[in-house]
């Protein structure tokens, strides 16, 4: 338990923010947003196009996104080192918002979660540490992703109920994808909401990387989805003008016309088989693994997993990888989909091994791209 300890005693002290007495008056939630204020003084959170790469971390993140032509970039993104004042832990999400308030949800959720995690995650961690029966160290693995998953499911479930009850946002008819990792140590948990993905980089015993998709596309017409949908009296079917593209709708009219079967919002369907709680999973880190990108549906309907691994692995500088291979996505778009309104085009690129070549930098913006 010597390792839990140390974990929980870090951050005791990490939610005190050296403010004595008056921070024990705080909630978690409260202690937990103020911690990402502090992160983002010390530059360790980017939510912009741009890179991160903290003196000292293996972790290197390269982050760009495009607007598409269906009017404002309802993406959105973000990546925080040091997560929770763990040095060995960071966190990165990628967001689409849909829908007329659909850059408003995104935004929300995407400023929501990860303090809501984090506060979730210290309280888990603390009930298991009282836990008698719970040896953290007898299966570390297991345990510890538990923990991780135990802590997604809640703050998902408590983001959607507060994100209903928004005062200022109209999310009846709007809502948003949601796609996060968390990298502790050699751990990394994946949280999926939606049809974004993420796409591991791992090397083959010929010494070639190959693609390994960490996540599963959630559509409507998979059939463990569909079921649920149709369970709760939706509907999911294609317009004739979209072959191939399933969609949810409401049992009586074509509205709203999803094209995932999960997502934060969209409280006008949530009724009727959409749901919010999140596909969890798990992946230790290996020295064959080099690199993890997390995309939205704007990169993956135009670029196959194989091609986004190739174009990464052969950008020169890190610094620009995220924007070259969104660069190549709106090539294939022009090239694939003519005729049709591109989509915002978003990716993170996060390298697990420190490079060589690269100097110690820091969160730097899109400036540092151009």
């Amino acid at each position: 338990m010597g390792h839990l300890s140390y974990m929980f005693n870090g951050l005791t002290r990490s939610f005190s923010f050296r403010k004595g007495r008056k921070s024990e008056d705080r909630t978690g939630r409260e202690a937990a947003e103020e911690m990402a204020k502090e992160a983002k003084k010390n530059d360790l959170i980017l939510r912009t196009s741009g890179f991160v790469n903290i003196d000292g971390s293996n972790n290197f993140a390269s982050v760009f996104s495009k607007r598409g032509q269906k009017g404002v970039n309802q993406d959105c993104c973000i990546v925080w080192e040091d997560f929770g004042c763990q040095e060995d832990m960071v966190f990165c999400g990628i967001f689409d918002g849909h829908g007329p308030w659909g850059h408003f949800v995104a935004k929300m959720v995407r400023e929501s979660m990860p303090p809501s995690l984090l506060c979730n995650w210290q309280e888990t961690l603390a009930q298991t540490s009282l836990d008698p029966e719970c040896d953290l160290e007898s299966d570390k693995k297991h345990n510890w992703f538990n923990i991780w998953k135990h802590s997604y499911l809640k703050t998902c479930a408590a983001i959607d109920q507060e994100l209903e009850k928004h005062r200022k946002i109209d999310s009846f008819y709007s809502g948003t994808t949601a796609l996060t990792i968390v990298r502790q140590g050699e751990l990394i948990v994946i949280s999926n909401v939606g049809d974004s993905r993420a796409v591991l980089a791992t090397t083959s015993d010929d010494g070639s990387l190959v693609p390994v998709q960490l996540t599963v596309d959630l559509k409507p017409n998979l059939p463990h989805e569909a079921e649920r949908i149709h369970q709760c009296q939706g509907r999911v079917f294609c317009l004739h003008d979209e072959p191939g593209v399933h969609r949810v709708w409401l049992p009586d009219e074509e509205s709203p016309g999803l094209a995932m079967s999960r997502a934060f919002g969209d409280y006008c369907v949530k009724g009727f088989g959409l749901i919010s709680v999140p596909e969890v999973t798990q992946r230790n880190i290996t020295s064959r693994d080099q690199f993890v990108v997390l995309a939205t549906d704007g990169v993956w309907d135009v670029v196959s997993n194989q091609e986004a691994v190739e174009i990464i692995s052969s950008t020169p500088d890190r610094v620009k990888s995220a924007k070259r291979l969104v660069e190549f996505a709106v090539h294939g778009w022009k090239s694939k989909r003519r005729g049709i309104a591109m989509d915002d085009i978003s990716a993170i690129c996060l390298f697990f091994h420190s490079s060589p070549f690269s100097p110690a930098l820091q969160v730097h913006p899109c400036t540092a791209l151009k």
